[in-house]
């Protein structure tokens, strides 16, 4: 099949490199937890009390991180796009944090597709705030870690020449316009910065235009931002009219407070879902120009 346009949104657009991010997320928890080198298939046997370590509430509606859960955060913040509006709305987020914790404790293997781990965290450099430079703390953080190793060619080519796990290398020649909402933190906005980074690496830099939107879930778009994204994609791809996007790899750019202003449609039509559209008044507004 031959495509001349997409419009992925919210998509794992980092392929394996999302499940990096679980697994370096629960270290991360148990990091601050106070058990750091504790295996991670284990965590049926910790949960509990990391939880309560990290957060006095954490439910279905509310999470009220501790002390060390704000440091946690902190390193959440990091792994899933740095500082940026709608993160502190998406992590406080009860249900889609109960979905992502919910993914600990795996072993790196996903049933029906990969019978060994693909997980790899050695090279991922942690930290708990906004400056690169590693601080003493982020320094042990880092040395102190629970890594994963992936299995030797545990996503290898097949003889067909794919891959059990796809690999999204950026490669393309036809408009793309992607969307991604900031504060999801199940498939979190890096994978954007991934996308982007691979994009233009392979040539295909200027073929892609992405979209952040101001939204605290996964995929919680209103129908006004899907159809203008996809009527801004085929009007490039029938007359070469190239649509405006958001720079996603500037850390300054992305932690502007009006970042995500430009194409967030917060209004609501007779196919939104009426708890998308509510969720957006609570919000942060945009600023007046």
């Amino acid at each position: 099949m031959r495509y001349h346009g997409a419009v992925p949104m919210c998509g794992v657009m980092g392929d394996t490199e999302l499940f990096d991010y679980f697994s370096a997320y629960q270290a991360a928890a148990q990091y601050f937890a106070g058990v750091p080198r504790y295996p991670t298939t284990y965590w049926a046997d910790i949960n509990a009390m990391v939880r309560s370590r990290l957060f006095t509430t954490f439910n279905q509606t509310q999470i009220v991180p501790t002390a060390d859960g704000e440091k946690l955060k902190g390193v959440v913040m990091n792994l899933t796009g740095g500082n940026r509006p709608i993160f502190e709305q998406g992590f406080a987020n009860a249900g889609l944090q109960q979905v992502v914790w919910g993914t600990f404790g795996g072993d790196g293997t996903i049933n029906g597709i990969l019978n060994a781990s693909v997980l790899d965290t050695r090279n991922m450099v942690l930290q708990i705030d906004s400056d690169p430079a590693l601080s003493t703390e982020e320094t042990q953080l880092n040395d102190t870690l629970l890594r994963a190793t992936p299995a030797p060619e545990a996503n290898r080519l097949r003889r067909d020449g794919l891959r059990w796990i796809p690999k999204v290398n950026g490669q393309f020649s036809i408009p793309v316009v992607s969307l991604h909402t900031l504060g999801d933190m199940y498939v979190p906005f890096s994978m954007q910065q991934i996308y982007k980074r691979r994009a233009d690496a392979n040539g295909s830099g200027g073929w892609l235009v992405q979209r952040a939107i101001r939204a605290p879930s996964h995929c919680d778009f209103t129908v006004a931002e899907q159809v203008a994204a996809f009527d801004d994609m085929v009007a490039w791809e029938q007359n070469g009219t190239r649509p405006q996007g958001d720079e996603v790899l500037d850390a300054t750019v992305v932690a502007d407070p009006a970042y995500g202003c430009r194409f967030t449609i917060n209004a609501g039509g007779p196919y939104d879902n009426p708890t998308t559209v509510a969720v957006r008044t609570l919000m942060p507004a945009c600023p007046t120009p």
